[in-house]
């Protein structure tokens, strides 16, 4: 137990603040079911939403990796009292926008808005939303990292699908993120066509990428595929997936799956055009640091009750030699003199009148 104490002042404590991230690549083959007959794919009785997991979901060694889901607004021309769990798609989106996006001055939940600017543009008001485990994306995915490919057209066994495949990313979020959420920080996503001409940032954006909350919104007009125009608002959303054959520009409708299908049923059709999701999570890592100095005439008796016999100190061989300690823990108290916290050093210090000390204890949060 500690016998003398020194106060620690303003300028021994100081804080600090370290991003540490991590790539997180989830491949296409984990993504559509890798287990048969998708073992690792969970469905759910309320029908809402799809987990995606590492391994089969019963076993112990399952990670879980995103949920997957659908849904439109109720001002989308694909809510219809006859589509199939039309309250629980119209839900599901109410959720989701009134947690990312928020409520406007009327209190009226805001629709997903494609450049972030809420005074107008264009909507996304039929999406599907990709919202990542916390496993992954620990304090939040890193601005600039996110990056989704997938193809508009059949799944990845049809050799012609390349033709069809787009990437998504938040192409230069690190300097151009929006702040206007409830949520946080988010990003654009915009596309990059496996067609050199197409500029991504001439292409607008047709998704956003919430960065603290972990969750990907994609507008669902990306199923139009590259030979159409899923930017133009004239064009509503209504086209899904797989083409009826190779480059031909019949699609299999839209409306057919999200309207007539179930949401189970739309997400498995996304989860199999999915090639490839990678970004880098970040883990905030919050130090408080503190300088605890031993001056040369501090702390070079010990206070180990076997230091001294018979008042004499055990280490010195004669009366004229210095004092000598060594230097083994710190321990850092509160005011009354609690014990806090205890730093171990590797190797004993030797401390005495002729030498001071300055000791580095860093406590992570």
């Amino acid at each position: 137990m500690a016998t003398t104490f020194k106060t620690l002042l303003n300028n021994d404590v100081t804080s600090t603040r370290t991003l540490l991230h991590e790539a997180i690549p989830l491949t296409g083959t984990i993504v559509s079911g890798t287990y048969e007959p998708d073992a690792n794919i969970k469905n759910y009785a309320h029908g809402m939403f799809q987990s995606v997991y590492d391994y089969p979901y019963l076993s112990s060694s399952a990670n879980h990796i995103f949920d997957l889901t659908v849904g439109y607004s109720a001002n989308c021309i694909l809510s219809s009292s006859t589509a199939t769990q039309n309250a629980k798609k119209i839900n599901i989106y109410n959720q989701m926008a009134q947690t990312l996006v928020g409520y406007d001055d009327s209190g009226n939940i805001r629709e997903f808005d494609r450049d972030g600017d809420f005074s107008g543009g264009t909507k996304m008001d039929a999406a599907f939303f990709v919202n990542f485990a916390r496993l992954l994306t620990k304090d939040e995915i890193k601005k600039g990292s996110f990056q989704c490919t997938l193809s508009t057209s059949g799944t990845y066994a049809d050799p012609h699908d390349g033709d069809a495949e787009i990437t998504l990313y938040d192409a230069n979020a690190q300097n151009e993120y929006k702040v206007n959420s409830p949520a946080g920080e988010y990003g654009l996503l915009y596309t990059s066509s496996a067609t050199p001409t197409h500029d991504p940032l001439d292409d607008g954006a047709v998704g956003l990428i919430y960065y603290q909350a972990g969750i990907a919104v994609i507008t669902a007009s990306i199923w139009k595929g590259v030979d159409a125009d899923p930017l133009n608002p004239a064009q509503s959303a209504n086209y899904f997936g797989s083409r009826l054959a190779p480059h031909d520009d019949i699609y299999e409708s839209f409306t057919d799956s999200l309207v007539s299908g179930s949401i189970s049923g739309s997400c498995n059709g996304i989860r199999n055009r999915i090639k490839n999701v990678q970004f880098n999570n970040t883990t905030e890592l919050n130090s408080t640091i503190y300088f605890c100095r031993a001056n040369h005439n501090e702390f070079n008796y010990s206070s180990n009750p076997t230091y001294v016999n018979s008042s004499k100190i055990q280490v010195k061989e004669t009366s004229l030699d210095n004092p000598v300690s060594y230097i083994t823990t710190v321990g850092l108290y509160s005011a009354d003199n609690e014990l806090l916290a205890v730093a171990k050093l590797s190797e004993p210090l030797k401390k005495d009148p002729t030498n001071e000390l300055t000791l580095r204890v860093r406590l992570d949060y």
